[in-house]
């Protein structure tokens, strides 16, 4: 062994042990949070609504398990307690579709929604692994107008859960794949006109929908943006 060979090798035996004490350990963990309608944090993460540290990281709201706060206890996201923080509010029917973006899977218990301390839905997954999105169809019963519905993913496997807050405004439309779909000849909001420049906080009328403008735009269809896009779906009008 040439001795440039040597003292690679011991310069690796030496780097080694303080790699393994540098480089965090990696655990497998879930993560989730309610993409549509748009709960706080995804509000918070496409800039909807200023907020801090949860911007950059809507799916990470874990905490223990039985809590009924939007911020899962983390003392980092209490912005997301916050009812006055200007929250934007989806219309919605009688019923509604939420939807969760799933950055990282892991065995399920239970899926619950609340409003007002209140349980108004339940699904059980008996310990399955989701996919890399889950919807469930949750009807209002007698609540109505605006409400804060809490909904929470129980991991099976672990002591914590996932929390996400989602304003709606019952009876103020609909959304899509929820109750009362509502009228397309009734939007208040003019129709979008493609070489029109529109900028943020515009509403426009489109395909039966209300969309409102997250910031400046010309040209950019309604509907074809995505989440992450400029134009922000209230509802069906």
């Amino acid at each position: 062994m040439n001795a440039k060979r040597k003292l690679a090798l011991v310069i690796g035996a030496g780097v080694a042990p303080l790699l393994a004490v540098v480089l965090p350990a990696t655990t497998a963990s879930a993560h989730g949070y309610v993409s549509s309608p748009p709960s706080r944090q995804a509000q918070c993460a496409s800039g909807v609504v200023d907020c801090g540290q949860i911007k950059y990281e809507p799916q990470s709201v874990e905490g223990p398990k039985g809590l009924k706060s939007c911020s899962g206890g983390n003392a980092q996201f209490a912005e997301l307690d916050n009812d006055n923080k200007g929250w934007k509010a989806t219309p919605v029917g009688t019923s509604a579709d939420f939807s969760w973006t799933l950055t990282a899977r892991h065995a399920t218990s239970t899926w619950q929604y609340y409003i007002g301390g209140s349980k108004i839905a339940e699904f059980n997954d008996n310990g399955a692994q989701p996919g890399a999105t889950k919807t469930h169809h949750v009807n209002f019963g007698s609540y109505s107008g605006r409400q804060k519905v809490l909904a929470v993913w129980n991991i099976s496997d672990t002591a914590n859960a996932f929390y996400a807050c989602i304003d709606v405004q019952i009876g103020g439309g609909g959304t899509p794949g929820g109750g009362d779909g509502g009228n397309p000849g009734d939007c208040a909001a003019s129709a979008w006109e493609a070489g029109r420049v529109y900028n943020g906080g515009d509403t426009v009328s489109y395909n039966g929908h209300t969309w409102r403008a997250k910031w400046w735009v010309q040209g950019d269809q309604p509907g074809t943006t995505g989440e992450w896009g400029v134009w922000e779906d209230l509802g069906a009008c």
